[in-house]
């Protein structure tokens, strides 16, 4: 992948899976802006934020844990890691992402509970064979396999958003009902105007050149 001054935010692959282009807007173009959902997921992130180490029978539980990978350029802070007893004396480390809401169609928060696999399994030594996802609205933990399929599509996320990173160029509007209108960034990015202006048209031309193609 193309060389990047700074590693990629192990948080930035959930925009990149929900969006390239929302992703690209936060990460490249610095824009942010809140609504009732960041905002919701903002106080639930800053109430696991807190570092700390507690032991429960066989489970070592960490908070706040940084997080890297140097095959992949990523890094972050994972909100808890519990270190799980084995009888050979090892442990094996089970990440757990919190969210707000409750799960979802996609596999956005799949890709980035992966990549803190990614950073555990090159950071310990240990294989990560599943993790967990905290949903604020049910209360409820959804366990979730790192498998083949899941490890592909985090690896094509990283490899995706890396080069975008790299060349600093945000991706064409394209307007979709059911992502944008969550989006809280609608009105920044405005699909529906851009996507069919002289400037989406210009969008796509440098998109297309760069990717060795023609304009949609």
């Amino acid at each position: 992948m193309n060389q990047l001054d700074e590693p990629i935010p192990i948080s930035a692959l959930q925009h990149a899976v929900f969006c390239l282009r929302q992703a690209a807007l936060i990460h490249v173009e610095r824009l942010w802006t809140d609504n009732r959902l960041t905002a919701e997921g903002s106080v639930l992130h800053e109430a696991t934020h807190d570092p700390g180490k507690r032991t429960r029978g066989a489970i070592r539980r960490v908070t706040a844990l940084p997080l890297a990978c140097r095959r992949l350029n990523l890094a972050g802070i994972a909100d808890l890691v519990e270190f799980r007893s084995r009888d050979d004396g090892g442990e094996t480390p089970f990440p757990v992402e919190y969210k707000r809401g409750k799960a979802k169609q996609h596999r956005a928060d799949e890709v980035q509970l992966c990549a803190q696999a990614f950073c555990l399994e090159e950071m310990t030594g240990e294989p990560v064979p599943e993790g967990a996802l905290f949903y604020a609205e049910t209360k409820r933990r959804v366990v979730v396999p790192i498998d083949s399929d899941l490890r592909k599509l985090t690896e094509e996320t990283t490899l995706a958003f890396g080069a975008i990173l790299a060349r600093g160029l945000t991706p064409p509007a394209e307007y979709r009902v059911n992502r944008c209108r969550a989006c809280s960034l609608i009105e920044l990015c405005r699909p529906r105007v851009i996507g069919r202006s002289a400037l989406g048209f210009r969008e796509r031309v440098i998109s297309a050149a760069l990717e060795g193609g023609e304009p949609a």
